[in-house]
């Protein structure tokens, strides 16, 4: 019985491709490098008989090893591995490659030349040197033949030029087929990474190089200049840019006027205060304040008494021609003991205006009018709506025990009366200044959120603008009247107050005096620069106070 998987069993036919026969080498010929030298392929080489005793020992030895032993199934041999030519070894396979990359090199490198000095490059075939083959004496035979080494042709055509394809190893080419035409040269110079541009040689790059050098400088030296400007335009000394108009809106002089001012006070003050008794003394006092015109006695005649309780700059200043910068005519308010109001222009010269030394007063007083008052227009209160249930309400239970704990300001009394974020207005209290509240008119306007309803409700949390008007007791027993307004707030245990804030706006408007008692600056108050009344008024000075009017309903 005969294994026809085994290789002995392969006698010419049925027997994988590549594998040994019996009487004989492989069937196919081997694929061996060849060497182009002479432009020539190799030609394969018949294969060698053996003598008939060598040949049926390797048939037996064949057989033994590929009998299968017992308790084994048979395996068919497989064909060996065929990744490179068997008479090829890798670091000849390498050399070849690398002298094919070197003859591409050089064959580049002359075109590149050719083209430099303008001639065309001269085709060149590609011709590859490998490695001579290995003698078949060292490598071993496969299953016991021997492996023959193909001879070189001479009858193999040359590569074609230019194409990189060669010729077939048969000696010619197929019927049909015919030779492919050479295509024409394509090449272009690509420079090397950081390598110079071809065309201009050596001074193109210098002059390129000094070209970016000059540029870079140029624009350092600009940044720099422009750096020096800024720098210099920010460290210097700038003034404010106002006009004539801006210093005389906002008083803006180099004139000092407070210092003047003072000044003009007190030559004031000497000047409505006189009486025959220190008419010596008062004239010494005169001569400091004054130049040499001036006359000694600032219009007194030498009969009568007056004092002056209160003297006041009213804020008015006029440039005195005369004297430019140095010189300002300051107005002066001056109350004296009879209760009678009177303003007078004070004419000043000033030496040094950056310190204010130097003052004189350089001309006689003038008395003038009192600044004309104005009506006060009438407050529009028609869309007000007051609840009188929760004005009576807080009139009789909440605000007579809240201003009593006030008045004193008992922190434990006014604790049943505040929300938890009142004001601190309305927990600090009057310590005790005035005593005995009488709570006098009480308006509670409804919020416009709570208008619709009859009668009047309001939710929890809901804020109530409250005018009170409410009659004290000072310390020395006068009975005055003083307006507060006041917020509430509703709350689940009833009303609580959050804010108080004094004064209550007159409805009515208007003036209380006339013409007449404007004229002649009697029963005005004295009023200074910022708007008060003079601390130096005396307290029995007839000054008008009307009760605060509560807001119509």
């Amino acid at each position: 019985m005969t294994d026809h998987n085994s290789p002995a069993g392969a006698v010419g036919e049925g027997q994988p491709s590549g594998q040994p026969g019996s009487f004989g080498p492989s069937q196919q010929p081997q694929q061996h490098a060849w060497q182009g030298q002479g432009n020539q392929a190799p030609a394969p080489q018949q294969p060698q008989p053996l003598p008939s005793d060598a040949a049926r020992a390797q048939v037996a030895a064949a057989w033994v090893r590929s009998t299968p032993r017992a308790g084994q199934a048979a395996v068919p041999s497989l064909p060996p591995r065929e990744t490179r030519p068997q008479g090829e070894s890798k670091k000849e396979k390498r050399e070849r490659e690398r002298a094919a990359r070197k003859a591409a090199y050089e064959q580049k490198k002359a075109e590149k030349e050719q083209r430099k000095r303008g001639g065309a490059a001269k085709p060149a075939a590609a011709t590859v040197q490998s490695p001579l083959p290995t003698p078949a004496a060292q490598h071993p035979p496969v299953h016991g033949h021997q492996a023959a080494a193909p001879a070189p042709s001479a009858a193999s055509p040359p590569p074609v030029a230019g194409t990189g394809t060669t010729a077939p190893a048969g000696g010619g080419l197929h019927p049909g087929h015919s030779v492919p035409k050479a295509l024409p040269a394509r090449d272009f110079d690509v420079p090397k990474p950081g390598g110079r541009i071809s065309g201009g040689g050596r001074r193109t790059h210098v002059a390129l190089r000094a070209t970016l050098l000059i540029t870079t400088c140029v624009f350092a030296l600009g940044s720099c200049g422009v750096m020096g400007l800024v720098i210099g335009k920010s460290s210097g000394t700038t003034t404010a840019g106002l006009d004539a108009s801006d210093a005389t809106r906002y008083r803006l002089t180099e004139f000092p006027t407070e210092q003047a001012a003072a000044f003009a006070e007190q030559y004031a003050q000497l000047c409505m205060t006189f009486s025959p008794d220190t008419s010596s003394a008062r004239r010494t006092d005169l001569a400091r304040y004054t130049s040499a015109g001036v006359d000694p006695d600032c219009g007194w005649s030498g009969e009568g008494t007056s004092k002056a309780v209160s003297v006041t700059w009213d804020g008015t200043a006029e440039k005195l021609p005369e004297y430019g910068d140095h010189g300002r005519y300051l107005g002066v308010q001056v109350r004296t003991d009879d209760g009678t109001l009177t303003t007078l222009t004070v004419p000043v010269y000033v030496q040094n205006l950056a310190t204010g030394e130097g003052m004189r007063v350089s001309g006689d007083v003038g008395q003038m009018p009192l600044p004309a008052a104005a009506d006060v227009p009438e407050v529009d209160q028609g869309d007000e709506v007051v609840d009188d249930t929760l004005s009576t309400q807080l009139q009789k239970e909440v605000l007579p025990g809240y201003f009593e704990a006030w008045g004193a300001s008992n922190a434990t009394a006014m604790a049943r009366f505040l929300t938890p974020d009142a004001t601190l207005t309305a927990t600090t209290g009057l310590a005790g200044r005035l005593t005995g509240p009488q709570i006098g008119t009480v308006v509670a306007l409804v919020p416009t959120s709570a208008q619709d309803s009859k009668p009047y409700t309001y939710d929890a949390g809901q804020a109530v603008q409250v005018r009170v008007a409410v009659d004290w007791t000072d310390s020395k027993g006068v009975a005055v009247r003083r307006a507060y307004r006041m917020t509430i707030v509703n709350t689940a245990q009833g009303w609580f107050v959050k804010d108080v804030r004094g004064g209550v706006l007159d409805a009515e408007g208007g003036r209380a005096d006339s013409d007449s008692d404007s004229a002649t600056g009697m029963a005005s108050p004295s009023v200074g620069a910022s708007g008060t009344p003079s601390p130096s008024a005396p307290a029995s000075a007839p000054v008008p106070s009307s009760p605060a009017t509560p807001g119509k309903s």
